[in-house]
């Protein structure tokens, strides 16, 4: 069974939209896009290499794979090496509606996500990676089906927006796999699911 890993960009309050520019996410009034831009480095580009730099299949919400389709296909070489891994990637997108882009190695999921996710995990392949797709994340943490948290938490509050963690979210314990900070002050953590939220008592 291949893991199924979310990476996102998340605020000190949980927040996870729009963290790229200011026109990428502006419903419920939005204000500000781009947030994370003042903080990336050489040190955030290293991570961001080294997690997209090997083989990997993507599973989006329409959204972010309409934002994907219409960048990563004609990304410059200076967005090496993430730029060959999303391109190469098989991307699993999640919609209702048809896909009007012809973007290499696009499949539709339709119909039961939940099943659909749980038979693309049972596959041989690379592991699943799962970037932005705030909607779709959250029926992925209702159904236990994320094995892997990659999250930037950079130093700001937005206080509102999509949230990671939103309604829903089942109880769930995870262990601490790796964590860095980078010179501008991101927490780079990674973590695993790790069983039942253990309980007790302080006194």
């Amino acid at each position: 069974m291949r893991k199924l890993i979310v990476l996102t960009f998340i605020s000190l309050d949980s927040v996870m939209q729009a963290p790229g520019g200011p026109q990428e996410d502006t419903s419920g009034g939005f204000a500000f896009g781009g947030w994370t831009a003042g903080y990336f480095d050489g040190f955030m580009g290293k991570v961001m290499a080294e997690q997209m730099g090997h083989p990997f299949d993507l599973l989006l919400g329409r959204t972010t794979y309409d934002l994907f389709a219409a960048f990563w296909p004609h990304a410059g070489d200076d967005q090496e090496p993430v730029r060959s891994g999303i391109n190469k990637a098989k991307k699993y997108v999640v919609s209702h509606r048809p896909l009007n882009s012809d973007w290499e190695g696009s499949a539709l999921l339709e119909g039961d996500i939940v099943a659909a996710v749980q038979k693309l995990k049972a596959q041989d392949g690379p592991e699943l990676q799962v970037h932005g797709s705030s909607q779709l994340v959250q029926t992925l943490l209702k159904n236990d089906l994320v094995d892997e948290l990659w999250l930037k938490t950079f130093p700001v509050t937005l206080g509102g927006g999509k949230r990671l963690f939103g309604e829903g979210t089942m109880p769930a314990g995870f262990k601490l796999l790796d964590c860095q900070a980078s010179p501008s002050g991101v927490i780079v953590a990674s973590y695993a699911r790790d069983g039942a939220i253990k309980v007790g008592s302080m006194v």
